[in-house]
């Protein structure tokens, strides 16, 4: 009898154990038709001058396509262990969104505690991806990043992160990431590493609307500066200065209004020990964006924004103006559209899509005082 009951305690205790873990298998994925022209050409008269069309199959341009695992065991007294694994891909290739890295987005184990927060360690997305929130667009492909050439949606490595739980309506959110060199703020120039990042952000949310002040540093890995020689090659940022390295100051903010959410934000990059500058090279960013979203039906929803950025140093400004709009068929469904234009200054060439500087066709970009304009329609689904 005692060992009968012994062993229904075991398998109950199996039972209740297995029931506080958990593993989620999760994904999206994105693509689409998309048109662009004045995709720069070099020089010359004509066609040449005015840049070239193109056409493509697109893979996240409204959101990253990405697929991943992540997890949950209740330990008892209130505490979690959590993990998280995700990666991004091309639906249009099947090809890895980094090349040799599965999980280029997160890679991530750490505890949480509801009345202490979440602390995490690993690779995660930046902390300057905060700005997802107050993106009229979510940081799609034609949207925040593009004209300050993706400084405010990459990843990072060697984390230490910290989540608040929420405070009367604030909450706190900090990032640490280690150079992982002998220098503390890096000092390689082998390709992959990564100089000492860091940020701060504070988010106070209310049922009317929603601010956040975000602050955040990347430096250089060759160097531990937050900027130096323009045309350094680490980490695969070639040429990209202030676009790469340096502090990012944002503020921001939602307002919710019924059917309307009203966005807006500004964001100040800035670098200091920048060297090699020529003319158009800049050493700061000032960017502003604004816009609203009507959600018209429980399924449909239209965008419009504008987003505005001027660079020192003859780098010129240049204003994206955009449209567009979803509609879900399911939970799990919805289609999208996006019509974008770009006009430049007379010694700017921002493109659509968060590129390295230049010209060539290989950028994507147009060629200088030249504008942009595209539009794309696609199909995406989470599972």
């Amino acid at each position: 009898m005692k060992k009968a009951l012994l062993a229904a305690a075991l398998m109950s205790a199996g039972v209740v154990a297995h029931a506080q873990s958990s593993v989620t298998l999760y994904g999206r994925l994105d693509a689409g038709v998309a048109y662009m022209n004045g995709v720069g050409t070099g020089g010359g008269t004509g066609a040449a001058t005015a840049g070239k069309s193109q056409v493509l199959l697109e893979s996240g341009y409204w959101g990253t396509s990405l697929w991943g695992l992540k997890g949950v065991e209740d330990i008892g007294g209130g505490n979690k262990v959590l993990f998280q694994l995700e990666g991004s891909f091309s639906t249009a290739t099947g090809s890895l969104g980094s090349a040799g890295s599965i999980w280029n987005r997160w890679a991530t184990v750490g505890m949480a505690n509801d009345n202490y927060g979440t602390l995490l360690l690993g690779r995660e997305l930046f902390i300057s991806n905060g700005i997802w929130d107050f993106d009229p667009f979510g940081q799609s492909n034609w949207s925040s990043a593009s004209l300050v050439r993706g400084r405010n949606w990459p990843q990072s490595s060697n984390n230490v992160s910290y989540q608040s739980p929420k405070w009367y309506g604030f909450d706190v959110y900090g990032q640490y990431s280690l150079s992982n060199q002998t220098s503390w703020n890096g000092d390689s120039t082998a390709s992959g590493a990564q100089g000492r990042e860091d940020g701060l952000q504070l988010t106070y949310t209310s049922s009317l609307f929603q601010i956040r002040g975000l602050y955040d540093e990347i430096r250089n890995p060759a160097n531990g500066t937050l900027g130096g020689t323009y045309n350094a090659v680490n980490s695969g940022n070639v040429g990209q200065g202030v676009y790469a390295f340096g502090r990012d100051y944002m503020a921001m903010i939602n307002v919710f209004l019924g059917q309307f959410k009203i966005q807006g934000g500004y964001e100040a990059v800035r670098s200091s020990g920048m060297s090699g500058l020529a003319i158009g090279e800049p050493s700061t960013l000032d960017h502003e964006w604004g816009g609203v979203t009507w959600q018209a039906t429980p399924a449909a929803a239209l965008i419009a924004a504008v987003y505005h950025v001027n660079g020192n140093n003859g780098a010129g400004n240049a204003t994206l103006y955009t449209i567009g709009g979803s509609y879900n068929l399911s939970k799990r469904t919805l289609l999208d559209f996006q019509v974008a234009t770009v006009q430049n200054s007379k010694t700017a060439n921002y493109g659509l899509n968060a590129n390295n500087s230049g010209t060539s066709a290989a950028t994507g970009n147009p060629l200088i005082g030249h504008s942009q304009t595209g539009v794309y329609g696609g199909i995406q689904h989470s599972f």
